[in-house]
C-alpha cells in the first residue's frame, strides 16, 4: 500500500458510496485507476467489504455498553457464536488480563441493553461479566 492507496480508504471510510468519479477527481487519478486500486486492495484483501455508518444523530440515541467476560476456555468457540448473533453485540474482542473478552453493545433504550445483559448472562461458558455503560464519547476515529 502507498500513500494514494491510504488516501483511497479515507476517503472511502469518510464514504463508502462515493461514486468512483468523485475519488477520481478528490484523488487526481483517472476513474480506471481508482476502479483498478479498489480491485487490487479487495483482491489483496485489504478491503474486505463495503457497509454503513450511522449518522451521528442517530449514533448519539445509541445507549452504549463494554460487557468484559470470562469465559471457559473449552465453551470459547459456543460462546462467541451466541454473541454474534445477539443484534446488540456491535463488536466482539479478544482481551489479554483477568477477562478473556469484551463486548461491545448498542441499543435504544436501557431496557434493551439490560435484555442484553441477561441474555449474555445465560450464555453456557460464560463464569463472569463485568458491564460499563458509556455515558459520552470524546472522540472516535
Amino acid at each position: 500500500m502507498d500513500d494514494t492507496d491510504r488516501r483511497l480508504i479515507a476517503l472511502l471510510r469518510a464514504n463508502a458510496r462515493m461514486p468512483t468519479s468523485a475519488l477520481a477527481r478528490e484523488l487526481s487519478l483517472s476513474r480506471s485507476t481508482v476502479q483498478d486500486r479498489m480491485r487490487r486492495l479487495e483482491r489483496d484483501g485489504v478491503i474486505g467489504g463495503y457497509t454503513i455508518r450511522f449518522n451521528a444523530a442517530h449514533q448519539s440515541r445509541q445507549i452504549r455498553a463494554h460487557v468484559m467476560l470470562m469465559v471457559e476456555h473449552r465453551k470459547n468457540d459456543a460462546v462467541v457464536s451466541h454473541l454474534k448473533a445477539m443484534p446488540a453485540v456491535t463488536a466482539l474482542y479478544t482481551i489479554s488480563g483477568a477477562f478473556d473478552l469484551i463486548a461491545v453493545l448498542a441499543a435504544e433504550t436501557t431496557d434493551r441493553i439490560d435484555a442484553a445483559l441477561d441474555q449474555i448472562g445465560r450464555i453456557p461458558g460464560i463464569t463472569r461479566t463485568n458491564s460499563s455503560i458509556i455515558l459520552s464519547m470524546k472522540f472516535e476515529r
